[in-house]
């Protein structure tokens, strides 16, 4: 179990790593982040790790003949394998557990992190020849870095634009930038400062475009740093998002979008009969129709423009109620099945495990294969096909293609055939995979030896 997580949160560092360097965050941070990382990685650490850890157990017991001694002393394979089944039913309950409480509370603190963690700018880190924009309505550049922190060439662009509206322009020829809490103290030496006075309560017409401009032996600029501190942001944002709810939470949510998307095809189809019934009764009707008939022919051709231009342009709004209407009720189907896929997921974390199981013990004990060798490769290209299977399932739900039951437990329904065989095969004292036999090739090949001449 350790193994997978750090492998996983590899995999992980290397997807973020460019949203982690370069902003000066603390240790504790990264550290939390990872925690909850972890947290959320453990639906397919745990499964993993049952897969190895049953294929390495049983594959070195037969590698080593324990198994047979266990068979010789009168245990069958059910038998030797009871207490290992409690042992992952126990675990499977721990992992409902954690998937219904732990879970939605690891998803929203790791949301909530990373959102801000992503949107944190990045540290004061001047380059020569490149403007830094990090700390917000200031632009920096200097032309080099000399010894003891002095920056030659200073260029300063102040926008931020107050309520005065005033732009500032520094550009110095040496300067020393010091750093005291949130305040970036820049002492700068032999410079100009060019103002100007944006004027934006005046028409631009009669703008007069005033600007001061005053050269400076000395000047202390100070900037405030509080755009580069590190805050988290509210976890309430994230509350309502389907990964951060329980399964009580994720059924009422079903059950609310579904009744929500029933009563808008009602409505729709409450506006189509509304809509269509003047047309219904003209066509059933024979008198209104030659009254319909005679009113039409007495309208003048300017007025019968009029009349089918109003027509089409209802039909044309009515078609597009409909239309939105149509949309609206397909994206609360397609809400309610991401909250299904959820629910699910809950239940199919616990049960893939003891199926994992199921597939990994009795193929460690057939191929008698104990060790880092073939049970890893073997654990991993069945993991591998089985979380294909169920990220290929769980898409076909998003895209409307099936039903989320069928999606979420299809990887299992297929697996579940090749865990019964392996089970039955195991039972049977089967002798399959031996791969450590110098006649296993031979076997295949029809390898013969020869006399030399």
């Amino acid at each position: 179990m350790p193994v997978s997580l750090f492998i996983l949160d590899m995999q992980f560092l290397w997807v973020y790593a460019d949203d982690l360097i370069g902003k000066g965050l603390a240790p504790w941070v990264i550290a939390e982040l990872m925690l909850y990382a972890s947290a959320r990685l453990v639906n397919l650490a745990l499964p993993l790790a049952i897969l190895v850890a049953s294929i390495m157990a049983f594959g070195s017991l037969s590698e080593r003949n324990e198994l047979t001694a266990l068979k010789s002393a009168g245990l069958s394979i059910s038998r030797i394998f009871r207490p290992l089944v409690v042992t992952m039913l126990l675990i499977s309950f721990g992992a409902f557990w954690f998937s219904n409480a732990a879970w939605p509370v690891a998803n929203l603190k790791f949301r909530a992190l990373l959102f801000s963690v992503t949107q944190k700018k990045p540290t004061l880190n001047l380059v020569p020849g490149t403007f830094y924009n990090g700390i917000e309505g200031f632009a920096i550049r200097v032309d080099s870095k000399g010894e003891n922190g002095v920056l030659n060439d200073l260029l300063i662009h102040d926008h931020r634009e107050g309520e005065t509206g005033v732009s500032r322009v520094i550009r110095a020829e040496a300067g020393q930038m010091e750093q005291k809490g949130n305040r970036l103290i820049m002492t700068l030496q032999n410079g100009v400062s060019y103002e100007e006075d944006l004027e934006q309560s005046k028409r631009r017409k009669e703008r007069l475009q005033p600007h001061i401009s005053s050269r400076f032996e000395q000047q202390i600029f100070e900037i405030d740093l509080a755009s580069l501190d590190f805050s988290k942001v509210d976890e309430g944002l994230f509350k309502r998002a389907h990964e951060m709810m329980t399964v009580a939470q994720l059924q009422i949510a079903i059950d609310s979008l579904g009744g929500m998307a029933r009563d808008r095809l009602d409505e729709i189809q409450f506006f189509g009969a509304r809509q269509t019934a003047i047309l219904r009764d003209t066509i059933e009707t024979a008198g209104a129709s030659w009254a319909t008939i005679g009113i039409w022919n007495a309208l003048n051709p300017t007025k019968r423009r009029m009349a089918f231009d109003g027509a089409r342009s209802l039909a044309r709004n009515s078609r597009q109620g409909i239309a939105n209407g149509l949309e609206d009720a397909r994206g609360r189907k397609r809400a309610m099945d991401r909250h299904a896929i959820e629910w699910h997921r809950k239940f199919f974390l616990a049960l893939s495990c003891v199926l994992l199981f199921f597939i990994g013990a009795p193929l460690g004990a057939i191929i008698r294969k104990g060790g880092l060798g073939m049970p890893t490769v073997l654990a991993i290209g069945i993991f591998l096909a089985f979380y294909i299977l169920s990220m290929l399932g769980e898409q076909m739900v998003k895209a409307g293609q099936v039903s989320p039951a069928l999606g979420m437990w299809m990887s299992s329904l297929i697996l579940l055939p090749l865990a019964v065989f392996l089970t039955r095969q195991a039972m049977r004292d089967a002798r399959a995979f031996r791969f450590a036999s110098p006649n296993f090739l031979k076997g295949i090949f029809r390898i013969k030896s020869t006399p030399s001449e």
